[in-house]
């Protein structure tokens, strides 16, 4: 496979990442106003992790990627200290780095891959996707998981709890979410989060705005991508793992009535200098009902020239 990706479980595996870029050309809305999942060959987006770099290098990545039809949304990631390795290394917030490059754009969609839903109350965190969508002109996508990594739980004094309860927690938060995205009021009593007749006004520019689910779990994240998300996310390294992932996601659609084209599927990619198997390995996920890569660049490239060898790959 095309490089090392890191799994939602903050384990490393090898793959290639495709997935849901919402761009106007590719999705559509359909007459109930869900985002529709349109026929079309493999779609792309770069990823920069806002850790071990520059601003300077994001903003230029960003700017490069804005003006090559080729990337249709950037990603970030939701961490405060770096992924893997020494990690006192640098690391920026990656909703306020969201802000900064979509206001520093024109056309790239974008979202942080992905929210652990136990750093923000989930009506701050759709409060905060919704004024980001006002104040980008529409291109936001709210990315969110259960969130895993104890090293920064314990310094930051997050409750992280255990694998039951933070998917106990991620489900009620999505309900929130959902609500306030779409509802004049909500009201949610459970066991981790209480809203009552909550508002969220002016709503987001996108109806819906969408939601991408990270994740592989087919017991409980299969079954809320269903549900709520306009974006699926794998962050795994194996087509036939993601053929699973995604046959538990059309049975749970045809068990609440909903047309599994609505939900964009996604895999995590890397670039590593090699067009060829750079393709190969979009292949072999696009061959298995993969729809757009996540491309994580390299930030060892002078002055973010990765971009452009990624393009150039595509486009052959």
């Amino acid at each position: 496979m095309g490089g090392l990706a890191l799994g939602w479980d903050g384990t490393r595996v090898g793959c290639l990442a495709l997935g849901w870029d919402g761009t106007h050309s590719d999705l559509g809305l359909d007459r109930g106003g869900g985002w529709v999942r349109e026929a079309g060959g493999m779609r792309y987006a770069i990823s920069t992790s806002p850790q071990r770099t520059t601003w300077n290098w994001m903003l230029e990545a960003w700017q490069r990627a804005d003006a090559i039809d080729a990337f249709e949304s950037g990603w970030t990631f939701d961490h405060f200290y770096p992924l893997f390795g020494d990690s006192t290394e640098d690391c920026l917030e990656g909703w306020m780095t969201l802000a900064a490059l979509l206001h520093e754009t024109r056309r790239l969609r974008g979202g942080v891959l992905v929210s652990g839903m136990i750093y923000r109350h989930p009506a701050l965190l759709a409060h905060m996707a919704t004024t980001l969508d006002i104040t980008s002109g529409g291109r936001v996508e709210l990315g969110v998981g259960a969130g895993w990594n104890e090293e920064e739980c314990e310094a930051f004094g997050i409750e992280l709890g255990s694998l039951t309860e933070r998917f106990d927690r991620f489900e009620e938060g999505l309900a929130v979410i959902d609500g306030m995205l779409t509802a004049e009021r909500t009201t949610v009593h459970g066991q981790h989060y209480t809203v009552t007749e909550a508002m969220n006004n002016p709503k987001p520019v996108q109806r819906p705005l969408p939601i991408c689910i990270g994740g592989r779990g087919l017991r409980r994240t299969m079954p809320l991508v269903a549900r709520y998300a306009h974006h699926w996310n794998y962050g795994g390294g194996d087509p036939a793992e993601f053929t699973r992932c995604r046959d538990v996601i059309h049975e749970h659609c045809a068990a609440l009535g909903r047309d599994p084209q609505e939900i964009t599927c996604s895999v995590l990619a890397r670039w590593a200098g090699d067009p060829k198997r750079f393709r190969d390995d979009a292949a072999a996920f696009g061959d298995v009902g993969a729809d757009l890569a996540l491309v994580a660049l390299p930030k060892d490239v002078a002055g973010a020239a990765a971009v452009e060898e990624v393009a150039a790959a595509i486009e052959v």
